[in-house]
């Protein structure tokens, strides 16, 4: 399979850089795949599973938040958070679940509940990503 550069960074720092045959992420229309040769696209990124191919094997995360840039020279994932499936902490993941949940119970106004419905799904794609 045809390999692409590809760059995934977060405010964090950079999380990788090299050949990839396929990266896959939420983005806030749905799943896109990319693969070598795609055409040019921006789009903002959702929260999900993102997953990332070379050499044929599949490495998975958990994202949230940023932008997706395909050109054809590299594609970029720029996210608000990215994390490697085997560094995420499944206790830590779980504690914030039950965090959020309870923020969803206690909110006072559509704001509060918005961001706790947002932190309860990011701790869901955590949770799930990274059993």
């Amino acid at each position: 399979m045809s390999s692409f550069h590809l760059q995934i960074v977060t405010p964090d720092g950079e999380f990788f850089d090299g050949p990839a045959e396929r990266v896959k992420v939420r983005t806030i229309n749905g799943d896109v795949a990319i693969l070598a040769g795609h055409i040019p696209y921006v789009t903002a990124l959702g929260t999900g599973e993102a997953s990332v191919t070379v050499d044929g094997e599949v490495r998975k995360a958990a994202a949230s938040g940023g932008m997706l840039s395909v050109t054809p020279e590299v594609v970029r994932v720029v996210a608000t958070t990215f994390e490697w499936a085997e560094d995420i902490d499944l206790d830590r993941a779980k504690r914030a679940k039950e965090k959020a949940e309870e923020r969803i119970k206690k909110a006072r106004d559509a704001k509060e509940l918005e961001l706790a419905k947002v932190k309860l799904s990011r701790a869901l794609v955590r949770i799930n990503v990274g059993k």
